[in-house]
């Protein structure tokens, strides 16, 4: 049983979502149509509004954290007045953060070697005048004292130790291709924050690489940038009487017999040591590592041999001349080296110890 009533209510139910689709697609259309009619006026307040929001956030935290204004021109000169790194501060939880200040420019101050223990605060320093730099280039206040930034085109950095496995690269090589294209890439108007290069391969080798890096960078002629230049190579530390424009730094440590404290500040000069026996001791190794550290360390520094672990070590028999220079023991000694398992401080009195026993051999 049908009527024409139920004939047109059943066709106006059965067309509904197809009428509804085009009706919603219409409705769109025309809203697309008007909102591209006015695109230009609402591009322009989009921008005015993400620009207010980030200025906004920017006062705001500078307000809230006690921030500066800088000073920033197109001069050579980056000084900052007890400058903080302005991530780490707000982490440190019912501590005080330690400011430095930092000298940088084209001229005496150009590139300065920081060494200290592990753990001390190069790392953090390093970023933090990086930080700074690039906060008051976007027109942020920053986290110092006061700062008077000369304006760099580039800031580059080398920080950290990382591989690409997948691209079958190692940690070196990743850090040398970094190095590879700070070095080809920066002027002299670039910040370079380089950490502890040539640290991946063996203490000669990186030792070497470090050195010759850190003269490219200091030299005019090469390049001439605004560097901090962080290295455990202490022997890099006499570049500052070689190289015009290097200066040493070290970030001072208190020691109270085997018992260290990072006092966090910056201050010229070279560091008399890594401590890095006492940083694994804070690290927690157990205490016997810790001793048999202390008794090889001293061996190497001393050249005076100490007993091994399973009992005194085997005499050395009488040396007999190798060509002109060296003996048995001198080559019994680098059969049982390993390079890449040397650290700068070892490696060096490793060399002096076999250079006295070719001479009297």
């Amino acid at each position: 049983y049908i009527t024409e009533d139920l004939k047109v209510l059943e066709n106006k139910i059965l067309g509904a979502n197809e009428r509804l689709a085009v009706l919603e697609r219409q409705l769109f259309d025309d809203l697309l149509h008007k909102i591209s009619a006015e695109l230009p006026r609402i591009q322009k307040t989009a921008s005015g509004v993400a620009r207010l929001d980030v200025l906004t956030a920017l006062a705001e935290v500078a307000v809230k954290n006690g921030y500066t204004k800088p000073v920033v021109d197109e001069g050579d000169e980056l000084i900052i007045e007890e400058g903080r790194h302005p991530v780490i501060e707000q982490m440190l939880k019912g501590a005080l953060f330690v400011p430095n200040d930092t000298v940088l420019d084209c001229g005496d101050n150009r590139m300065l070697i920081i060494t200290g223990p592990n753990m001390a605060g190069k790392s953090t320093y390093m970023r933090q005048v990086a930080l700074i730099v690039i906060m008051a280039q976007c027109g942020s206040f920053v986290p110092a004292k006061s700062a008077h930034i000369g304006v760099c085109d580039q800031v580059f950095t080398r920080v950290g130790a990382s591989d690409d496995l997948a691209a079958g690269q190692s940690t070196f090589m990743v850090e040398m291709s970094e190095v590879a294209e700070i070095l080809k890439n920066a002027t002299a108007k670039s910040l370079l924050i380089l950490d502890e290069i040539g640290r991946g391969t063996s203490t000669f080798d990186g030792m070497a690489i470090a050195r010759a890096v850190l003269e490219y960078v200091a030299d005019k002629r090469t390049l001439g940038a605004k560097t901090l230049f962080a290295t455990h190579y202490h022997e890099l530390s006499e570049l500052e009487t070689l190289l015009d424009g290097v200066k040493n730094y070290n970030i001072a440590v208190k020691k109270r017999g085997d018992d260290i404290t990072f006092l966090r500040k910056i201050v010229p000069g070279g560091a008399d040591d890594s401590y890095g026996i006492e940083v694994a001791k804070l690290a927690g190794l157990p205490a016997s590592v810790i001793r048999r550290a202390k008794a090889v360390l001293k061996e190497i520094e001393t050249a005076a041999p100490v007993p091994g672990p399973a009992g005194p070590a085997p005499q050395v028999e009488d040396q007999l001349s190798l060509g002109a220079v060296a003996g048995i023991a001198v080559v019994e000694r680098l059969r049982k080296l390993s390079p890449d398992t040397l650290s700068p401080i070892e490696a060096l009195g490793l060399l002096y110890e076999l250079c006295k026993q070719a001479k009297e051999g």
